[in-house]
């Protein structure tokens, strides 16, 4: 935000539809320096009809409103009137609540817990390009992003009915180890190895090790290498 924007105050609206509690956050922040109430709305269309009219700076947007609800209000201003960002100020904080408010385009999130200086900050961090969350959403936002992040692959199944074992042996024998190697890597004994390999190549109708490798690749059990 660029010095003359920050002397200014930020320009804000109040969408909520219980008048008591859009009262009160005005009252509250009309307390509150570097902040200036401009208008107040009941539901998501007096609030877009709001912000075409007085072009604020950040509404401050409940989401459970009636005709027009705080997401649908959200993703209305952000496509007609970008200039002006939202702030979601609701009670609830659930996923199905957090996400859609935050995919239309709010840059902001807080509970309605969230005290005075809470909202100024979070109304002067969207202004300057920031993300206005409290503490827990952007925790749960964390967590979200955790929880889809890919994990490693899933081992493929093992064809054929091998046991996990055989296909153990059968990968290291594409390695091209040999049989007392493969004994040390599984700490098992060379007759071990043998009687392991004897059962896949049975059950897999193979005749050697060089079959076994083609084999391991053509079941993608094996990837050739990159390059």
């Amino acid at each position: 935000m660029t010095q003359e924007a920050a002397r200014k105050p930020a320009r804000v609206v109040v969408a909520d539809d219980q008048t008591v509690v859009r009262e009160g956050i005005g009252m509250l922040l009309g307390l509150l320096p570097g902040i200036e109430v401009v208008g107040a709305a009941g539901d998501g269309e007096e609030a877009v009809a709001l912000v075409a009219g007085l072009a604020p700076d950040v509404v401050l947007m409940d989401l459970r409103m009636p005709r027009c609800d705080g997401v649908e209000a959200t993703r209305r201003i952000r496509a007609e009137h970008p200039r002006t960002q939202v702030v979601v100020l609701t009670t609830f904080a659930d996923d199905e609540s957090l996400f859609p408010a935050l995919a239309a385009g709010a840059r902001g999130y807080l509970t309605k817990d969230a005290d005075g200086d809470e909202i100024v900050r979070a109304v002067h961090s969207v202004l300057s390009g920031d993300a206005g969350l409290s503490p827990g959403i952007q925790r749960r936002l964390l967590e979200r992003l955790a929880e889809t992040e890919p994990g490693p692959p899933a081992p493929p199944e093992p064809p054929d009915g091998l046991t996990a074992r055989e296909t153990e042996v059968l990968l290291l024998i594409a390695e091209g180890l040999s049989n007392p190697e493969i004994a040390r890597r599984l700490h098992v004994s060379t007759a071990t190895v043998k009687t392991h390999i004897n059962n896949l190549f049975t059950k897999t109708g193979l005749k050697d090790r060089a079959q076994a490798v083609r084999y391991a690749y053509g079941k993608g059990l094996v990837r050739p290498p990159a390059g």
